[in-house]
């Protein structure tokens, strides 16, 4: 199996998925949706990911990726026609639920196979230029998702987004036999149940993953989900709010190619802490500017922090997970990642509703600046599991 046609499924999928965030938030405003029920939103994107991670993981280990991969592409198809045919606020949260389904199914699925396809001395590589296919599609789902509202309206953006999910659909049916199969076909149901979780969380590498990760995460995700209402209250059109949001995966995408030199040079933690304090000093910025091009400018210095983050976290989970017990593991750093998905846009949303966006901002910068302490070289060096 080429890794070349698995980073095509991802970006094919993260297109979507990326570009179903914007379009369902501004839809969501169109409808007259505040800052709270936008958080809810948010929350409900995490749903799906949160609850099922660990036992979707689980099942990756045990079937293999190809039936997950295509239930999560038919399933985001099915959610982005329900606001279409329904246009309300009830249905563009169904959409959101559904998309967040669809990201649990496919992409813990891919990262696994990424994972399965590398050796310890392409695994940089591997993981980096599947986080750089995730930054191309982050930069034009938002982009076209923009494009598309103003020009056809939100609806005619959900019904795009939908048969958008037939390109990985057809390259699932056409090769999808040729993906891994499932590394525990043998084991029983309830192999590795609790008792896993727990074995994992009892290790300080991998909690100490999860954290950082979740932390990255956390930031990221509000940055996505707040920066379409701040962009809607400045008055930004649909377009210019997803240039801005796509400044932030361009820049992802350049940090992303040189990372697994950079990763030799400077190592994994002192990268990750260098991550968390450039994301913090951007958003700290946000709220002073309201030109389209100084918000860009700040997106893609965002974007080289948090890009430079993510596929060291992916590989420090794929690298510390127990034998035939990966997917698994990249299930547990879904749970973590989604709870702070589904709970950090709520309890945000209620700080922004109350008190204005710019303490969201600055509240974020602030969880970044803890990232980046709790990661710094001399206070907690990334270790790795020696590979059996």
């Amino acid at each position: 199996m080429s890794i070349y046609f698995v980073y095509a499924l991802g970006f094919f999928s993260s297109v979507g998925i990326f570009a179903a965030q914007i379009v369902l938030s501004l839809y969501a405003l169109k409808l007259g949706a505040g800052p709270f029920a936008i958080g809810v939103l948010g929350g409900c994107f995490a749903l799906f990911p949160m609850a099922l991670a660990v036992q979707a993981g689980r099942v990756v280990d045990r079937i293999g990726p190809r039936k997950p991969m295509t239930l999560g592409a038919t399933v985001s198809g099915i959610g982005m026609l329900v606001p279409f045919f329904f246009p309300s606020l009830p249905a563009v949260y169904v959409a959101a639920v559904l998309s967040g389904l669809a990201a649990i199914c496919f992409n813990l699925a891919t990262q696994n196979i990424v994972g399965l396809l590398s050796t310890p001395e392409t695994r940089a590589r591997y993981f980096s230029n599947y986080t750089l296919m995730n930054s191309l599609a982050n930069f034009i789902g938002p982009l076209g998702g923009g494009f598309v509202i103003d020009h056809w309206g939100h609806g005619v953006a959900c019904l795009f987004l939908s048969v958008i999910t037939l390109a990985p659909l057809t390259m699932l049916a056409a090769r999808g036999h040729l993906l891994p199969g499932g590394a525990r076909s043998s084991a029983k149901p309830d192999d590795g149940g609790g008792s896993g979780v727990r074995a994992m969380l009892a290790d300080p590498i991998v909690l100490r993953t999860l954290i950082t990760g979740g932390l990255l995460n956390s930031g990221l995700n509000l940055f996505q989900v707040y920066l379409p209402v701040y962009g809607h209250s400045i008055g930004l059109s649909a377009s210019a709010i997803g240039i801005v949001l796509a400044m932030n995966s361009a820049a992802a995408f350049v940090v992303r190619f040189g990372l697994p030199q950079i990763i030799r040079k400077f190592g994994e933690a002192r990268i990750l802490a260098t991550a968390f304090f450039a994301g913090a000093a951007s958003l700290s910025l946000f709220p002073l500017f309201h030109q389209p091009v100084m918000l860009a400018l700040l997106a893609f210095g965002f974007g080289l922090g948090m890009g430079g983050g993510q596929p060291i976290v992916l590989m420090q989970m794929f690298s510390n997970s127990r034998d035939g017990r990966s997917g698994e593991a990249l299930g547990l750093k879904f749970t973590a990642n989604q709870l702070t998905k589904m709970v950090s846009p709520v309890v945000f949303g209620a700080i922004a509703a109350a008190i204005g966006l710019s303490p969201m901002f600055w509240l974020n910068a602030a969880l970044m600046v803890c990232g980046g302490m709790m990661s710094r070289p001399s206070v907690n060096p990334i270790g790795r599991r020696p590979e059996s």
